[in-house]
């Protein structure tokens, strides 16, 4: 069996080297020629995961047509992801896992939909939760969620993804795994914030519990079921990417926090989730205020302060 991944940064040649090294045959796409051919050569991925060796059941290639197998991993950016599938020869038939998490800013799509929406044909998937690309890469125990809405497919597509560091649990809720995956983003940016503004770790905790409640409200207003957000694609990713400065997310609000400049070159799915979700709360009548705190602030309509003050004088409430 051969699997694509299609997207060499960080997670995408994590998942690549972690599924060679359980002797699954893999063919690894990049955009550009230059980056195949230093990869093939080199064995490895210096600019994305320095120091980890290719298995030799990896090959590469820029060639998007020879590159696609019968399942393929879609470790693309989620404002890209569109463009991708529409780039993309025949997807008829094939199996199509979104390694990739947010809201598409345009539709208010997840990647789940945005699959089905580009190729109706195919199977849709999702592999999400909390794990970061070193983690995999160095074949450290990590657990992820696979949801696709046929159970057949979910349960053939579970034991080929499973390797000896990667735990795969399977779910039919794709809507759940879609958005628990995409709003976790954004209540990291504002963890990141609150401990870049020196508002301390109470501060933290508050918000991820709030942040939590959020994710909640507009998940169940889709149609999600509540133990998908209790479980690794909700709860479970949102811990790791609000306690870790190995999240871009958490990184973005931190220097907003320290009022310093991020680096535009580093893709940050959660600041354009946050705005897509806004959007989508105000069509939907849901109260968000931390999303609205990020939005504010990454667009610099609020202070930090200002923030602060407008979260804490809301009305009291009852949990």
């Amino acid at each position: 069996m051969t699997i694509s991944v299609l997207g060499a940064g960080a997670f995408g040649t994590a998942l690549a080297i972690s599924l060679a090294r359980a002797g699954t045959s893999v063919t690894l796409w990049t955009r550009t020629p230059e980056h195949a051919a230093a990869m093939q050569s080199e064995r490895c991925n210096t600019s994305r995961l320095p120091g980890v060796e290719f298995p030799k059941e990896i090959s590469v290639t820029s060639d998007l047509e020879t590159a696609l197998s019968d399942t393929i991993l879609l470790a693309i950016p989620m404002q890209q992801l569109r463009k991708m599938l529409e780039s993309a020869p025949n997807l008829d038939g094939k199996t199509l896992v979104a390694c990739c998490k947010g809201v598409e800013l345009k539709t208010e799509l997840g990647p789940v939909a945005v699959i089905s929406a580009c190729a109706p044909n195919a199977t849709a998937a999702i592999l999400t939760g909390p794990s970061f690309a070193t983690d995999i890469a160095k074949g450290l125990p990590t657990a992820l969620t696979l949801a696709v809405q046929d159970e057949a497919a979910g349960k053939s597509l579970q034991q080929s993804l499973t390797t000896p560091n990667l735990r795969i649990y399977r779910t039919t809720d794709t809507i759940g795994a879609e958005l628990g995956g995409a709003l976790k983003n954004v209540i990291a940016i504002a963890c990141g914030t609150a401990i870049g503004a020196g508002l301390g770790e109470s501060a933290r905790a508050a918000l991820m519990t709030r942040g939590y409640a959020e994710m909640q409200r507009m998940a169940q207003s889709l149609g999600a079921q509540p133990e998908t957000l209790a479980g690794l694609a909700g709860f479970g990713d949102l811990a790791l990417t609000c306690t870790s400065d190995q999240s871009r997310n958490y990184r973005l609000g931190l220097s907003l926090g320290q009022g310093n400049v991020f680096d535009p070159s580093i893709t940050v799915e959660g600041a354009a989730t946050a705005r897509a979700v806004q959007k989508r709360a105000e069509t939907l009548n849901i109260e968000m205020p931390i999303t609205d705190a990020v939005v504010a602030l990454l667009d610099q309509n609020m202070k930090i302060a200002d923030v602060i003050e407008m979260l804490l004088s809301r009305p009291p409430k009852e949990e």
